[in-house]
């Protein structure tokens, strides 16, 4: 065995506290490693550290084990009786043996001859530093919507130049009238797909039909209502059992705010210079920032970077926070560029917030390994785009097997501790993104497929506004379509509506969907992929035929959704589940 493929460290999503009794350790190895022994207990059992007593634990196997692409990586939960433990690993194959210390990697040679190495240790499991995350977001199905393109409810606060209500495709300027009032009117169709949540794109005042260059925070932009409108829409969801969530643009604002036109007119002068980023002045008022004028998101100058350094940027941005939590009673955040606000804002955010109310649901967009932000003191979840990726992967490429998604969906789901994957934000598609049915070619057999993975993957899924009828879409801003409500209205999406609507009652209904404990079963075909779910008594098994061959699949339960599938035939690109 390799030593260089053996990894552990007492650490973030390696050695965490699953609650106040339980401790869950897990330790990378590579594939040829067949059994891995914890030699573990409490640190003081033999008097105290750096005394002459010799420590010795208790031994327990770790049987849970995950098959990563290169890897093996091998957990254990374990209660420490006095709130910290001591412990090292035994590594064995066939033909050898070998123990992992904190201090290095040993043969049983080298650790025969010498006193025992440094072991690792997690010196006390301290209730204030256990990871807690809304447990309410795990039972939420997410409901996307890009306000302006949403539904026009109120014609008489459209935009100068609002265009004509249409489904094709739509231009980056585009005006259509979408607004709050659009959103409160179609609550009822919402509450009818079975979904639970909506997250909603910035509604601040901005002069963009996206509004992600914020102009007032503290403003509704008119064109989509008002306070009262929005306090309104807040509470007329609640009243169906909808929570919803906002987005907050705080790492950067739009040209139009006010701190940052008076940075623009009085350049160094200016009371709110710090509030930014700036390298030089005069500030620059034409192209783009690679000149370092200024730093910005991206390189978009209309798009200047707020400096959440700054003690006054983080009063006044935690400030709005607590309003919106406070005042408006809404349930969730997401942070726009989320990995690009400092860690001292955030971890001051999430205590301030969460002392108002402990089960707001705090979401970052990070599209990479987030685990710097997932300690429990920042972001309670990220949008999961490394997860669904890498699926999307798999439906496209066809070389792509079984064993592929098997080693991602394992790598995923270990890569944060356990509290944080339960309520991960998982999506296919976005306001940033291709649109899910246009990704797979329109193939709606695929997206069936892909759909039915989203609601049985551990987390907190979110269909972007219009999935419920397959809506299509390029790459942005052709992703953010106006909804056909006149073609809804005359039942031509209903096929689609009604099987997304099972998919999203089974996600509702059944324990086992919601689960993190999921097996793959290989089969010589290794496009035939089948994966069974379990949660106390309820088991659920997906089979999904990506393959070019129609496979013979029975049932040995009740079939719940199904594609494709006839006389226990699954035919190309069709699914069946049952349990």
């Amino acid at each position: 065995m390799k030593k260089s493929e053996i990894f552990h460290r007492s650490f973030a999503e390696l050695c965490y506290a699953l609650d106040e009794d339980n401790l869950k350790i897990s330790m990378y190895t590579g594939l040829d490693a067949q059994k891995v022994t914890i030699c573990q207990g409490d640190p003081y059992l033999a008097g105290i550290m750096g005394g002459k007593g010799k420590w010795s634990g208790t031994k327990a196997q770790m049987l849970d084990v995950k098959i990563l692409e290169n890897q093996k990586l091998w957990s254990i939960v374990i209660a420490p009786e006095y709130k910290r433990l001591k412990y090292y690993f035994i590594i064995e194959n066939e033909s050898e043996k070998l123990y992992c210390f904190e201090e290095g990697i040993y043969t049983e040679n080298e650790i025969r001859h010498r006193n025992l190495p440094r072991c690792f240790l997690m010196p006390w499991m301290n209730k204030s530093d256990i990871i807690k995350t809304p447990q309410w977001v795990e039972d939420t199905i997410w409901y996307q919507i890009f306000p302006e393109r949403f539904c026009n409810g109120n014609s008489s606060i459209n935009p100068p130049g609002c265009k004509k209500w249409k489904s094709q495709k739509v231009h980056f300027a585009d005006m259509y009238g979408g607004d709050l009032e659009g959103i409160i009117q179609k609550l009822d169709y919402i509450k009818d797909l079975g979904v639970s949540g909506i997250y909603l794109n910035p509604i601040f005042k901005s002069r963009s039909n996206h509004k992600y260059n914020t102009e007032d925070y503290e403003i509704i932009d008119p064109y989509f209502g008002d306070e009262q409108t929005f306090i309104r829409l807040v509470n007329e969801a609640h009243r169906r059992g909808i929570k919803i969530m906002i987005d907050a643009v705080f790492n950067h604002s739009g040209w139009d705010f006010d701190k940052w036109q008076d940075v623009v007119k009085n350049g160094e002068n200016s009371r709110y210079k710090d509030w930014f980023m700036v390298n030089f002045f005069p500030i620059k008022k034409t192209g783009d920032t690679k000149d370092k004028n200024f730093y910005t998101f991206a390189f978009f100058r209309g798009m200047p970077k707020l400096n959440t350094n700054n003690n006054e940027v983080a009063d006044y941005l935690i400030g709005l926070c607590k309003k919106w939590v406070a005042d408006w009673k809404i349930d969730a955040i997401r942070f726009d560029v989320g990995n690009e606000v400092s860690h001292r804002f955030l971890r001051r955010l999430h205590d301030e917030v969460k002392e108002l109310n402990p089960d707001v649901y705090l979401v970052g967009e990070i599209w990479h390994d987030s685990i710097n932000w997932l300690m429990g003191d920042e972001y309670d979840a990220v949008m999961n785009y490394p997860l669904t990726e890498g699926i999307k992967r798999f439906f496209s490429e066809s070389e792509l097997t079984s064993q592929f998604l098997e080693c991602h969906y394992n790598r995923m789901s270990s890569a944060y501790p356990e509290q944080i994957c339960r309520v991960q934000m998982n999506l296919f598609d976005s306001h940033d993104t291709i649109r899910l049915i246009n990704a797979i070619d329109k193939n709606i057999d695929k997206f069936y497929q892909m759909v039915a993975v989203l609601f049985t993957l551990y987390g907190s899924p979110s269909i972007y506004y219009g999935t419920e009828i397959a809506l299509e879409g390029g790459y942005d801003p052709d992703c953010r379509r106006c909804m056909p409500w006149s073609d809804i209205e005359k039942g031509k999406f209903s096929e689609v509506t009604e099987k997304i609507k099972s998919l999203i009652a089974l996600r509702n209904t059944n324990k086992a969907a919601k689960s993190m404990n999921l097996q793959f079963i290989h089969n010589k075909n290794n496009r035939l992929v089948t994966y069974t779910k379990k949660k106390e008594n309820s088991t659920l098994t997906v089979v999904l035929n990506c393959s070019n061959v129609d496979e013979k699949v029975s049932t040995d339960g009740n079939v719940l959704f199904s594609n494709n599938y006839n006389n226990e035939v699954l035919g190309k690109d069709g699914i069946v589940i049952f349990g």
